[in-house]
């Protein structure tokens, strides 16, 4: 593993959350594409971050969500 490499995982989730500078961006973005296993690491991350954001959700029953809300309004009182 290269430099080049080290330095992609090290900004992985930065890379992913959108909070790298637009050059480090594109910088980390050209290795990714010239480095098949940093690309698939970083793909398979990304897809990772999507099935669970997707299918990972809990809905809250709306009996809970009213007794919030009940709760909310007599503080506002």
């Amino acid at each position: 593993m290269g430099d080049e490499c080290v330095e992609a995982y090290q900004v992985l989730y930065e890379f992913l959350d959108g909070e790298l500078t637009v050059e480090r961006r594109i910088a980390i973005q050209n290795h990714l594409d010239d480095c098949p296993p940093c690309g698939g690491g970083f793909t398979f991350e990304a897809e990772l971050r999507t099935v669970i954001a997707k299918h990972c959700q809990e809905q809250v029953p709306d009996h809970v969500r009213q007794r919030v809300l009940e709760a909310i309004a007599k503080l506002s009182q």
